[in-house]
């Protein structure tokens, strides 16, 4: 999952964008309220961590500009403001939760865990052939048993699932396993999804390439046609 990570003070920044990052998210770190929005106008996330106190612009305008666009990501104000007026006011304005400075990593991770859980349409637990995957604690399991995937390929897979069964496209992949301050070539995606292949072979699970459209995550069918992994898209 991409979260935008807003955050001035630079060694806090640092440290929680790598924390995120250890934990499996993507992390795009934004040290000012106009950067900020102009990530949030150009770029897709799953969550967002938001100061209030920002240069170029206050934390409550940018939150304020994002639900008059109409976008609805889960957003978890962080600040040092304690009036109560200012948490009202967050919250009125669109933040989903509020966490005041200072904090336990465990703390915001847990919150940020429950908001992109009551924000995603899917269920906790998603199985497909012999695999199961925790949408809470993101963890894949192949009858039982843990699979070790790397964080990218955890993207992968996490994105694929809440699409079961519809393409997604390579563009939308790169989205969601790379930050702003990474290579993006739409190429290196063909590496990731080779990868979770071998890795999930023999769980009764197939990623097909669907020609001109992406990929697309399914059962293995009892009697797959003979050139399998690849489907073709009729021409109008």
């Amino acid at each position: 999952m991409r979260i935008l990570l807003v955050e001035d003070h630079p060694e806090l920044g640092d440290w929680l964008a790598r924390a995120l990052r250890q934990a499996g998210y993507v992390v795009d770190l934004a040290t000012r309220g106009d950067h900020a929005e102009h990530f949030l106008r150009t770029s897709s996330y799953d969550g967002v961590l938001l100061d209030l106190s920002l240069p170029g612009k206050d934390g409550l305008e940018v939150l304020k500009s994002l639900r008059a666009r109409g976008v609805q990501v889960p957003v978890l104000v962080l600040t040092a403001r304690g009036a109560v007026e200012d948490r009202i006011l967050g919250l009125n304005l669109g933040a989903d939760d509020y966490l005041p400075k200072p904090f336990e990593l465990g703390e915001l991770e847990a919150r940020l865990k429950a908001l992109l859980r009551r924000s995603s349409s899917q269920t906790p637990l998603i199985r497909l052939g012999d695999l199961s995957f925790d949408t809470v604690s993101r963890l894949p399991c192949v009858r039982e048993q843990p699979l070790s995937l790397t964080p990218r390929e955890l993207a992968v897979l996490e994105a694929l699932l809440a699409r079961q069964g519809r393409p997604v496209a390579r563009e939308a992949l790169a989205q969601k396993i790379f930050s702003l301050d990474q290579d993006t070539r739409v190429e290196a995606i063909e590496i990731y999804v080779h990868r979770l292949r071998k890795k999930l072979e023999g769980s009764g699970v197939q990623i097909t390439t669907v020609r001109g459209l992406g990929y697309m995550v399914g059962a293995v069918p009892d009697d797959p046609p003979a050139a399998a992994g690849v489907l073709q898209v009729p021409q109008p």
